[in-house]
């Protein structure tokens, strides 16, 4: 894969992936609707494959035991999110160009708030992985 570039809507946080982006999917969870305002689509790629370029205005805010979420402190640009494991999560929206990816799935549906439908034929799921029946 060709290098990939990505920041904020201001510019002061850029950074670059050289690794194979995973399919992309649409979180639905409580976390990413209240950090977006909606739902959230993101991909993931592993860690040694990210790299910062540019890290003016970021902050980390610990949103649960597990993920903390990188952000824009000078433009609120939500960028990406680390739960500690071996990949990177970062925001589909916060990536420069063209990329060729499609989601793939819905999750967290079950935390789905009432003001929208999902209308799509795609996968959904009850967590991160679990299918619903």
């Amino acid at each position: 894969m060709a290098k990939q570039t990505g920041q904020c809507l201001c510019g002061g946080i850029k950074f670059e992936i050289t690794g194979e982006l995973a399919q992309p999917h649409a979180c639905h969870c409580t976390q990413c609707v209240k950090q977006s305002g909606h739902f959230a689509v993101s991909t993931h790629v592993k860690r040694v494959d990210f790299k910062l370029t540019e890290e003016k205005g970021l902050k980390w805010y610990q949103s649960s035991d597990y993920a903390r979420r990188g952000f824009c402190q000078d433009c609120g640009s939500a960028i990406f999110w680390d739960g500690g494991d071996d990949d990177m999560y970062i925001s589909m929206g916060s990536l420069e160009g063209s990329t060729g990816l499609k989601v793939a799935n819905h999750i967290f549906v079950d935390e789905k708030p009432d003001h929208y439908e999902i209308s799509d034929d795609l996968p959904k799921f009850a967590s991160f992985d679990q299918p619903l029946d």
